[in-house]
This record gives C-alpha cells, structure tokens and sequence, in this order.
C-alpha cells in the first residue's frame, strides 16, 4: 500500500493513506476548524502548521465561512466536505472514500466530484466506492463491479461498455401486455435485465433498428406507453454482469 508492506510496515501506511467513511464520526459539538487542528495532532503534524493546513482545507472544500461554526449546524453535504478535508490533513498519496456522496443534492454532488477529480489530478491515488454507476463512469480510470462479494467485471469504463455492445432499447407496455411484447422484442436481439415494469432488448442494428421494432409490435396490438433507445453505459455493464440492476434483486434462475 503506497509501496509499503501492510504487516511490517503498518505505521508507514498509516501515515500515507487517507479514509473518509460513508458515516462520518464527527463531534456535533467542535467547530470544523477545530476538528481540522485536532487531526492535525492526531498525525503528528508540526505545531506551526496547524492553523495554516486547517485554513487551506477549510477554503479547498468551500467551508471557509462556516470554519467557526459547530458541526451541529452543518448540512449532509458540509458534513461530507468536512469529513473530507479530515481525510486530507497529512497530505496521503492513497485516499478510499466510502460511497462519499450518498444523500446528497445534486449541487453537493458535484461540488465533490471536483475535489475528487483535482486531488487525483494532483497524484493522488483515490479508491472510490460508490452504488452510483454513473459516478464510477464521470470519475474513475478504472471501474471493479462487485457482486456478492466478487469483482465479476474490471477494466476502464469505456472498455467496459464496449464489451456490451449494441445499444438497448427501452420499451415499457402494459402490464398484461409484457409477455407478448417480449415476444416480439425476442426477435431482434437479446433480451436485456431492467427495472421492474420495463423491457430491454440490444439492437445490432442500432437506432436504425427502432422503426421496425414499433412495427412489429403495432401488428400484435401491443400498444407502446414508452420508447427509449440508451447507448451503452455502465448500468448495461453490470446488468450484463449479475443480471440485476438493484442490489438484491432475484436473479433469472431465482426468477
């Protein structure tokens, strides 16, 4: 870990890597400034830096102005940011974030996906979990997909969505109407896993393929409620991998 052996040379790997978990253990009570300078003992950092190194976070991670405040009074996503800078005090070259932006709004979301992005422009390595395929997709070099407890696909993202291949089409139908519209949808491609109340087939052909999907199902009077064709992403990636979308969803055998 960071070129350290994790058995015999526990402490170097301490002091070089950075952990920001999904729940954040933080004192309601303490300001975020004096979290930051509590860190800074706990790592050992000189004296003379600790105000500076607290000031420099503080302003990196947008909480300049709510430093003095008590955490108490933050929101999930200064609570998130805060917790971050923690992460950061020693400078690690190694950084793991626990699934760092569930819960929060949008704007929260990306303010810290562009800390993410600047930090590991900067050299440092981070190793990101998260259930937001599409933040794996904005962020990473390289994506593990993880099911059961098993990487069942690894690679860069854009290798991995080419391993899909053709783009899925989307089509929901009325609930005693599934069958039959599977049925046609059977004919021009392979079937695809969804979220519930939803169809998906892949077509070779692409969106020239549509018109005659939308046809075929016209002539067995399955009426359409929604159409939509997705190139492939990440979700295809690992529908394609467990054969499920949502955590714990039934698998086709289970099915």
């Amino acid at each position: 870990m960071a070129g350290f052996d994790v058995v015999t040379e526990a402490d170097s790997v301490r002091r070089n890597i950075g952990v920001a978990l999904q729940d954040a253990a933080i004192d309601p009570l303490m300001t975020g400034q004096e979290l930051l300078r509590l860190q800074a003992v706990l790592y050992g950092l000189p004296r003379s830096e600790h105000k500076s190194r607290s000031d420099e976070l503080l302003e990196r991670v947008g909480l300049s102005s709510a430093g003095g405040r008590r955490v108490g009074t933050y929101s999930g996503g200064m609570r998130r940011r805060l917790d971050l800078a923690l992460s950061l005090i020693h400078e690690p070259s190694v950084l793991f974030l626990d699934e760092p932006t569930t819960g929060l709004d949008p704007m929260s979301r990306m303010a810290l996906w562009d800390e993410i992005r600047r930090l590991n422009g900067e050299g440092t390595t981070v190793l990101l979990t998260t259930q937001y395929l599409e933040e794996a997709d904005q962020l990473a070099d390289r994506v593990a997909i993880i099911d059961n407890g098993r990487i069942v696909r690894e690679g860069a993202p854009e290798q991995l969505k080419a391993g899909v291949g053709s783009p899925t089409l989307f089509v929901r139908v009325a609930s005693d109407q599934e069958a039959a519209a599977s049925s046609v949808l059977a004919r021009f491609g392979e079937l695809r896993p969804t979220a519930e109340g939803m169809l998906g087939v892949g077509l070779g052909g692409g969106a020239g393929e549509v018109s005659s999907v939308v046809r075929a199902l016209d002539e067995q009077g399955v009426a359409v409620d929604h159409l939509e064709l997705s190139a492939p992403s990440l979700d295809d990636v690992f529908a394609e991998a467990t054969g499920h979308r949502l955590e714990g969803a039934e698998s086709p055998a289970e099915a």
